[in-house]
C-alpha cells in the first residue's frame, strides 16, 4: 500500500521506453497512460503512483526490483526497473 501524498521526482531512466514496458507489463492492472480507460479498481494509476510522497525514484527502484504476492514477477533488468521507473515518476508532472 502506497501513501497518499503528493511528491514530484525525475528518474535516470528512459521514460519512453518506461512505456512500452508499462504498456507490456502493467497496463492488465494499472492505468498507465492518458489514452488507457481502465485497469483494476483497487489498483492506483502510475499517475496516482507518481503523485505519493516519499516514492521517489530510489523507493520505486526497490519495489520494482523486489517480487511480492500483489504483482508478477516480471524478471526485469536493472535498466529496464531504471526506465519504468522513469516513466512512472513523469506520470506526475
Amino acid at each position: 500500500m502506497l501513501p497518499a501524498s503528493i511528491t514530484n521526482v525525475q528518474a535516470a531512466g528512459d521514460p519512453a521506453d518506461g512505456e512500452r514496458l508499462a504498456r507490456q507489463w502493467c497496463a492488465a492492472c494499472h492505468v498507465v497512460a492518458d489514452d488507457q480507460t481502465n485497469g483494476t479498481e483497487a489498483v492506483p494509476s502510475f499517475t496516482e503512483i507518481a503523485k505519493t510522497r516519499g516514492f521517489n525514484e530510489a523507493t520505486l527502484t526497490g519495489f520494482l526490483a523486489d517480487p511480492h504476492p500483489k504483482m508478477p514477477d516480471m524478471s526485469l533488468t536493472n535498466r529496464e526497473i531504471s526506465n519504468l521507473a522513469s516513466y512512472i515518476l513523469s506520470r506526475g508532472n
